[in-house]
């Protein structure tokens, strides 16, 4: 169902009324709640992934509440081929992007001498390559057509101080914090601009699904307990939306190659990371396999592409 209200945003009406959005991994969690932000301030959105038939779901759901429109995509981003028709289709369908938010990712638990070559590639392959794949893609065509644009990354702390048990990941975000202090420089130029949000703890359905499958069970999984955040709770999704609506907006203009926590000061004050499972058991960590390859079947059964 829809997350938002006006009363959630901070922003007058209409605002992002003319922008078009591309938000890959926009079906579930926070890529939905960012395309609802964008979609409620009169921006058409484009949502991308792999279930086609969540994408459908969420987009009427979303015009549903509130009118506008948002086009589901099915699109696997790891295939650079996938992602030029994907591009192809939004330019025909009425021109040129103004933003591209990279959301989309894969992520779970496990000891790094636990991964195997294929677990690796299952995350890397989504956030590292297919994020640069799509921004490619798109600002090929934006510097061809002499075109502004904002591109948000959505990362984590851990590009500051690691991500034990999260190793793939951390590597694969801290290489996209990388492209986009990069490209930040080499496209600013063309008034490109490139900005990342480093969220904490929001719980969606995919982390607490891969990120602690043991919830269920009292093993002191991550983010069960919020003493160690300063502000002692997770994040609110109107936080993530309107953050995410001022970086992608052209008024945010000189907002360029930065990195932008939303976590409470949590890593600061603990590391933001999942450093407390070091005191999991064998017992643990082979309870939390089986919860994440379940979850991952059950994924699977949805994908369309």
């Amino acid at each position: 169902m829809a997350e938002l209200s006006m009363d959630d945003l901070m922003f007058k009406p209409g605002l992002m009324k003319g922008e078009r959005i591309l938000i890959t991994g926009g079906g579930t969690g926070l890529g939905k709640v960012m395309a609802e932000a964008c979609l409620m301030l009169g921006a058409e959105v484009f949502i991308c992934g792999r279930r086609g038939g969540v994408l459908e779901e969420t987009a009427k759901e979303l015009m549903d509440a509130h009118g506008g429109k948002v086009a589901p995509i099915a699109c696997d981003i790891r295939v650079p081929e996938a992602i030029t028709e994907m591009m192809d289709r939004i330019w025909a369908e009425g021109g040129a992007l103004t933003g591209l938010v990279n959301n989309a990712a894969g992520n779970f638990i496990s000891r790094t001498q636990d991964l195997s070559p294929r677990g690796f590639d299952a995350i890397a392959n989504i956030v590292f390559r297919g994020s640069f794949f799509v921004t490619l893609d798109a600002g090929k065509r934006w510097i061809a057509e002499g075109r502004k644009a904002s591109v948000v990354s959505i990362l984590t702390t851990w590009i500051w101080n690691g991500g034990p048990y999260t190793v793939p990941s951390a590597m694969s975000k801290s290489a996209i914090a990388t492209m986009s202090q990069s490209l930040a420089v080499e496209w600013g130029s063309y008034g490109i601009r490139f900005n990342n949000i480093l969220p904490g703890p929001f719980p969606t359905e995919g982390m607490s699904a891969r990120l602690n499958p043991n919830q269920s069970r009292d093993t002191g999984g991550a983010y069960r307990d919020m003493s160690g955040n300063p502000m002692g709770r997770v994040g609110e999704m109107r936080e993530l939306a309107n953050l995410a609506v001022y970086l992608l907006h052209p008024l945010s203009a000189y907002v360029n190659g930065q990195s932008i926590a939303i976590d409470g000061a949590s890593w600061q004050a603990g590391g933001g990371n999942f450093s407390s499972l070091r005191a999991w058991t064998d017992e643990q960590w082979a309870a939390a396999r089986d919860a994440i390859q379940a979850t991952n079947a059950k994924d699977r059964a949805q994908r369309t592409v």
